[in-house]
């Protein structure tokens, strides 16, 4: 007689403790931190160095202060704007901020498109050559590079007058001044946006050209219709840049050829700001300027953001 041998009952195991509802979201918390403690290096100089600043100008815009230690800081509520909008040389100023940045764009927009697409023809080796070349003017460091165009432009004896033959005096002739500036800065910032646009040229997919090519489109045709609505978001960039950056761009030049002369003709809102600053010691006044630029620029920036989006067409 045999015993059929029955098979060891399962061994139980006492059940693995649940993790709490509270350990559960502390685990989520954790985890959700991480990418902010990335971040956390570059909010916080973002803080100190950009929205402190602007803090502090919105309250120095309120006092009359002239920039000494030892002189009291006298709050004046919104008189500091109040002035500023009645001075006639806020006008003035931006106005000729205006005809600096139309003046600009050629340089910045235009003429970086047709050298961009004029490059495209050529060998790559050559086109590297041509693009160091029209670069180097943005390595020029502006006061050494308004030194040179002084010279340049020396009624005297320069060699703009010798070419020209004329002794004109380019940038103390208040008709000429505000030109001159324009096309000393345009100069140096020409390289920069023929880097950008061959850049966004580059990161065209050549299949567009050639499925145009194949259906019997002209080069100026897929230029006109193809490759510069696929530019279009590196064209709003350099025009965004122009419009917020000129009058920064053009400041070194302006401070060290005409100190905003002559007779104001070259004195835009940033050098206006400055001047009420730095040659008037009216820090309120100046402060006052800077949070006005602030705001008007920020509403320009945030339309041409709004209309880029609506005008652009991307690659995708």
């Amino acid at each position: 007689m045999f015993v059929t041998a029955q098979p060891p009952a399962p061994t139980r195991h006492p059940a693995a403790p649940q993790p709490s509802m509270r350990n559960r979201r502390w685990s989520r918390l954790r985890r959700g931190a991480v990418p902010y403690l990335y971040l956390a290096p570059a909010l916080t100089l973002l803080v100190v160095w950009t929205y402190r600043p602007l803090v502090q100008a919105v309250q120095l815009s309120t006092v009359s202060w002239n920039l000494l230690p030892t002189s009291p800081m006298e709050s004046v509520g919104v008189d500091n704007y109040r002035k500023l909008f009645e001075l006639p040389a806020l006008g003035d100023a931006v106005w000729l901020t205006a005809t600096l940045i139309i003046g600009l764009l050629p340089f910045t927009v235009v003429l970086p498109v047709v050298i961009g697409f004029a490059m495209r023809g050529i060998t790559v080796r050559s086109s590297k050559i041509y693009q160091g070349l029209i670069f180097a003017p943005f390595l020029v460091a502006p006061v050494a590079g308004a030194a040179v165009w002084r010279w340049l432009l020396d009624p005297g004896g320069g060699v703009v007058n010798r070419l020209l033959g004329t002794d004109h005096n380019w940038i103390y002739d208040k008709s000429t001044a505000q030109l001159t500036i324009i096309v000393i800065t345009g100069w140096h910032l020409i390289g920069f946006a023929v880097l950008a646009v061959s850049a966004g040229l580059a990161g065209i997919s050549s299949d567009y050209e050639e499925a145009a090519a194949l259906d019997g489109a002209t080069r100026l045709q897929i230029g006109a219709r193809i490759t510069l609505p696929l530019l279009s978001p590196t064209l709003v960039f350099l025009t965004l840049m122009t419009i917020l950056l000129s009058a920064q761009w053009s400041f070194p030049l302006i401070d060290t050829l005409t100190q905003g002369g002559p007779a104001g003709a070259t004195t835009n809102i940033y050098y206006l700001l400055w001047d009420y600053g730095f040659h008037s010691f009216n820090a309120g006044l100046s402060a006052a300027a800077g949070v006005v630029l602030f705001l008007g620029f920020g509403v320009v920036a945030g339309f041409l953001v709004w209309l880029s989006e609506r005008i652009s067409f991307h690659d995708n």
